[in-house]
């Protein structure tokens, strides 16, 4: 089922319809909805890209997502990292994950949202494998090393220790918004809409 919703407007002084998400990447709003994959990421990035080409205004990302692949979100957070426009974190329902990264981490400190009824939910990274023993340590150090990786991120952007990050992370650690504030994931809470 199509839910985009056709609407005619005045952009720059030309009357067009559009639907939804053209209006929304119009206003330099970017939506990750559901899980995060390569497909995504690189539709995300493209978008990503593109915007940062045409201003330096700031780019608002929406987010609900459960997660998904650690490397993807990586791409993801290393194209914003190089971007010179800022961009503007929102959480919307629930930001899980791989989603929880991305809004604490690669949104702009002072600009990472948490729409009041959303939450925020950090782990440590999941995988599994199998095969030899020497292919099993190897996949065991390598998701290790991501977790140290993480974990020093989200302490950067957070201001908690490591040793706390890598704590609270140890299990599902779901937040409600006030939580994810004091926690120093989200810089307010609300939705950036309120302040256009």
């Amino acid at each position: 089922m199509n839910y985009l919703i056709k609407k005619a407007i005045n952009l720059n002084g030309n009357d067009l319809v559009m639907d939804t998400l053209d209006i929304s990447y119009a206003k330099r709003e970017i939506y990750i909805i559901g899980e995060i994959t390569d497909e995504m990421a690189t539709i995300v990035n493209s978008a990503l890209r593109c915007l940062a080409r045409d201003s330096d205004e700031d780019i608002t990302l929406f987010i609900q997502s459960p997660g998904g692949s650690v490397s993807a979100g990586f791409s993801i957070y290393d194209t914003i990292k190089a971007l010179k426009c800022d961009v503007v974190t929102v959480a919307c329902g629930m930001a899980a994950s791989m989603g929880a990264f991305l809004l604490a981490a690669a949104g702009t400190k002072g600009k990472r949202w948490c729409q009041p009824n959303a939450e925020v939910l950090i782990h440590q990274p999941l995988g599994g494998t199998s095969g030899q023993a020497t292919d099993i340590r190897i996949h065991a150090e390598h998701i290790l090393n991501t977790r140290a990786k993480l974990n020093r991120i989200f302490s950067e952007c957070t201001g908690q220790s490591s040793e706390k990050i890598e704590s609270d992370t140890e299990r599902d650690n779901i937040m409600s918004a006030e939580e994810a504030l004091k926690y120093g994931l989200v810089d307010k809470i609300g939705d950036p809409i309120s302040e256009w």
